[in-house]
This record gives structure tokens, C-alpha cells and sequence, in this order.
């Protein structure tokens, strides 16, 4: 499977610079995931991974720095943190900077310039991860198109909506690890719903049946009870395997319909 694009987490209770900054990720080949106070986004990274995190510093419950600080604290340290706040003291930055921040952007946000430092940043701590360039998603029958958002199995175009290609591609660039169904909303949606909304299974049925995500196709959607979704990637053998168990099922089934027979009682 060919990976494209990188996930960013970014912190921003303003809805407008939000979308902005999902807009200027997201332009850039990137998913962009937001979070509207520290306390979710910690809650998040305790079971999500990210490959950046922008922070912005002053939201609700938890500070931007004190994310700063617990990330340094408990997840890789090569993890790439960039903060975008309206704090312009040199102090405030100095502060920032000193607890483990790779960089500092002061508001408003300039589009141009936070897609340069995003992408200068990824390039520097994933430097062999294709980004732009590589605007396509592979693995075995399946083919995602992230530029014009199609999606194809054998090469035929499947159409989906583009919530449903949003939430397919976002299970294959997870392959094999469960996605929580919190992430599943914030990832796809842009917002906040009940994580146990019929909506995220609902929208995985569409997917799992336009796409064929079925073991002989090679994949298997896995749900995890109350907590989200696996999609596994099967080697071949298992695929063919599937397959065959489907053709034998299949075939079975004309000589259980003839040996079906009424019982009559003799005084009917």
C-alpha cells in the first residue's frame, strides 16, 4: 500500500481559522484533524497517533502549552509540533519554543506561509514519506485518486459520495489499526456528533458495499464494539481461501433447495 499524505491534529476553537487551517492541511495532500480545546486533543493522542500537531495556545480546558508539555513528556519526541497563536510576545515564543515547540507562527494566518512551514517540517522529520507528489493510494484491487476524490476496484470507477470516499480513505491510510469512531467524526465530519451516531455505521455499510470490502476482495472491515473500526488488509492465500469458501456456499445451495422436502401427514 502507497502512503499519501500525513495526519495533522490541530488545535483551534475558532471555527473560521479552523477551516482555514484544515483547508491549507488538506490543500496540501494532508488529512487535518481539529479540536476545539487541549482536553479532547489529549484524550485523543492517548490512543490516536498524528504525524504533527499545530496548537494554537489559548483554547478551553487545556492550553496549547500544556499539550505542549505532555506530549513532550509522553509520546515520541520526534514528533513535529508547530504553534499558530496570537500570542506575538517574544516571551510568549521564547516560552514555546523553549518546552519543545519546532516552530511559531504568530496570527493571522497567512495560507501560504503555514503550508511552506507545514510542508518544510514534514519534509525534515519524514524525509523518505512521499507528500504532494504522490497523489494516489493503492493496495491490491483498490485505487483512491486523492486530487479528484475517485475511487476505483479493478480500475471501474465506484461512485461515492464525498463523505463516503472521505471515511474509505481514511480506514485504508489506517490499514490494520482500529480507528476510534470519536476520530472517525472529527477526521471526516469537521465536527462534533455523538460518537455512537448510526451515522459513522451507516456511512461504513455504504462503503463496505459500493467498495466490496469483503474477504475475497483481500480487506475486512472489523467492527470493535462501542469503540470504532479495523480495516484488515488479507494476504492472498486468505483472499482466495475466502473466495472459495463463498463458491463452495454457493453451490451448495441448489442441493439444499432440492432436498427440501414438504412432510405431509397422511390425512392431509
Amino acid at each position: 500500500m502507497t502512503k499519501t499524505g500525513l495526519r495533522v491534529a490541530s488545535l483551534e476553537n475558532d471555527s473560521a481559522q479552523a477551516a482555514m487551517i484544515r483547508a491549507i492541511v488538506s490543500g496540501a495532500g494532508h488529512e487535518c484533524v481539529t479540536f476545539t480545546d487541549g482536553r479532547r486533543m489529549l484524550l485523543t493522542l492517548r490512543k490516536v497517533t498524528f504525524d504533527l500537531l499545530l496548537l494554537d495556545w489559548d483554547v478551553p480546558h487545556v492550553s496549547g502549552l500544556e499539550v505542549l508539555h505532555w506530549v513532550r513528556t509522553h509520546l515520541d519526541p520526534r514528533l513535529p509540533v508547530m504553534f499558530v497563536a496570537r500570542r506575538p510576545a517574544e516571551a510568549d515564543i521564547a516560552a514555546a519554543l523553549a518546552a519543545g515547540a519546532d516552530d511559531y507562527m504568530v496570527k493571522p494566518i497567512r495560507s501560504v506561509e503555514l503550508s511552506a512551514r507545514v510542508q518544510a517540517l514534514l519534509r525534515r522529520v519524514y524525509p523518505d514519506t512521499r507528500q504532494r507528489d504522490d497523489d494516489r493510494l493503492t493496495w491490491g484491487r483498490y485505487a483512491f485518486d486523492i486530487v479528484t476524490h475517485q475511487a476505483t476496484r479493478d480500475g471501474a470507477v465506484v461512485p461515492l459520495t464525498p463523505k463516503e470516499f472521505e471515511l474509505a480513505l481514511l480506514m485504508f491510510r489506517n490499514a490494520n489499526r482500529v480507528v476510534p469512531r470519536d476520530h472517525m467524526v472529527t477526521a471526516v465530519w469537521g465536527r462534533e456528533f455523538s460518537p455512537m451516531s448510526r451515522t459513522i455505521d451507516t456511512h461504513i455499510s455504504r462503503v463496505r458495499n459500493k467498495l466490496g470490502l469483503w474477504d475475497e476482495n483481500g480487506v475486512r472491515v472489523v467492527p470493535v464494539y462501542t469503540y470504532g473500526y479495523r480495516l484488515e488488509l488479507l494476504d492472498a492465500q486468505a483472499a482466495g481461501d475466502a473466495m472459495a469458501q463463498r463458491r463452495r456456499s454457493a453451490s451448495q445451495a441448489p442441493d439444499e433447495k432440492k432436498g427440501t422436502r414438504r412432510c405431509l401427514s397422511q390425512n392431509s
